[in-house]
């Protein structure tokens, strides 16, 4: 027993101090569990997305419509966006032209636009149109599902008060009250409820009889607004994709497993150093940037094949269309690769044994990809880690393959995106250097 104890011991002393094996047993599980809590919303009131910027266009002047712009607004779900800045720097209000062309760029993915008649006629019913670039299919539904919500809640009361005002105007108050409170008794008796409770309701713009109370319950109220809200749909990109489901989930898996690809090449520094490799190679006319550079350009190249061959594997697979715009998903697979590499060679230019790189990789790959939307909507994540993953380089990827795969973007139109990574790689590769002129990897 005593002998089992010693070595039960001398495993857990081991334990202790391989940091790599601590960190992967605790430390990448609970980071882990935290983003998917946040996703799923247990620490929160309620799951769901956060911040989508919603762009809203009223050419309406009815109070009413500035009533619902306002219920909209308290939704957590939506970042109500009016007005944009000019030219001269002065806030004008959103067209829906200016919509239209910011569904191009990606500025806007939903949109609702109230028309001057949005009240209709008669003052009874609501028109609007919904713009959409359902890129992410679980955002999207949910975006849709929360603005039927908002929308359907606040309807009956807005379309009630209008009626009461029309009503007013054309009979008079008196007669308008005299009316209502005729209505009142004869819901009172037809259904049995209390007449003061439905003279309430009414007053407060509620629809007596389609609350729940009634006979017909929820699905008349819904038949009803059916009738009442007309919402014209139209969706503005990713209507030619032939697959939208594999189309927006492959560049995701691919650039995870690319991470992983690189960060091996990258960590294998360390094994050619333990081999003596280095102290061979650099008795010769080759200098440290020379290996340097070697690595880089073979994992880029190597990266670049990788993704180009899972984006094709997924047209064989499930259909996706990377032939009608392939010149712009190479650049942006270059991008992504050059990154990446250069995410690779700080791996290693930061830590002193491949095990070390290898546990950072797995941590840091897992966090990228789990909060830079390869495996969730952005939008589903606090709005502090929606700003962290902006950060990360799977983020501008997954931007990049969706304007390339989804909205059929222009090589001018993808600029912005390149810009971000190679921009990110740069800023990777300067540490990088830094640290290898002052590591150990070569001696």
């Amino acid at each position: 027993m005593r002998l089992l104890l010693t070595l039960l011991r001398k495993d857990f002393l081991n334990f202790r101090k391989d940091r790599v094996a601590v960190g992967l047993t605790f430390l990448v599980p609970v980071v882990l569990i935290y983003i998917f809590g946040q996703v799923f919303g247990v620490t929160r009131k309620a799951a769901g997305p956060v911040g989508i910027p919603l762009a809203v266009v009223n050419e309406s002047r009815a109070p009413e419509i500035a009533t619902l712009v306002a219920a909209l607004k308290k939704e957590a779900a939506f970042r109500v966006i009016e007005a944009q800045r000019d030219a001269q720097g002065a806030e004008q209000p959103l067209t829906e032209e200016v919509v239209r062309a910011g569904f191009r760029n990606d500025r806007y993915r939903f949109a609702l636009v109230f028309p001057a008649d949005a009240t209709g006629d008669a003052s009874f019913g609501l028109r609007l149109k919904f713009l959409t670039n359902p890129r992410n299919e679980i955002e999207t539904q949910t975006v849709t599902g929360l603005l039927q919500k908002t929308i359907y809640t606040a309807a009956p009361s807005l379309l009630m008060q209008s009626l009461r005002k029309q009503a007013a105007e054309a009979i008079g108050a008196a007669s308008t009250d005299r009316f209502y409170g005729e209505m009142a008794g004869a819901v009172s008796r037809a259904f049995g409820f209390d007449e003061a409770n439905i003279r309430e309701s009414m007053a407060k713009g509620e629809l007596p009889g389609l609350g729940g109370a009634g006979k017909g319950g929820a699905g008349d109220a819904g038949r009803f607004m059916d009738r009442v809200i007309k919402i014209e749909q139209e969706q503005l990109a990713g209507a030619q994709v032939r697959n939208a489901g594999a189309t927006r989930v492959v560049g995701g898996w691919a650039m995870m497993f690319l991470l992983f690809s690189v960060s091996g090449m990258a960590t294998s520094l360390f094994e050619e150093k333990k081999a003596g490799l280095f102290l061979r190679l650099l008795s010769t006319p080759v200098r440290r940037a020379h290996l340097l550079g070697s690595k880089y350009l073979f994992a880029i190249l190597t990266g670049l094949v990788q993704l180009v061959a899972l984006f094709f594997a997924g047209r064989l697979m499930f259909g996706i269309d990377v032939t009608s715009n392939f010149a712009n998903l190479v650049a942006i697979c270059l991008a992504a690769s050059v990154a990446c590499t250069a995410f690779g060679m700080l791996l290693a230019a930061v830590t002193r044994t491949a095990a070390a790189a290898q546990g950072l990789a797995t941590l840091l790959i897992l966090t990228m990809s789990s909060i830079g939307g390869a495996w969730f909507p952005v939008s589903f994540m606090p709005e502090f880690i929606q700003h962290l993953s902006k950060l990360t380089v799977v983020y501008w990827a997954m931007e990049g393959f969706a304007q390339v795969l989804w909205n059929g973007c222009t090589f001018v139109e993808l600029l912005p995106t390149l810009g971000m990574l190679l921009g990110m790689a740069a800023v990777l590769i300067g540490v990088s250097l830094w640290r290898f002129q002052r590591g150990t990897v070569f001696e």
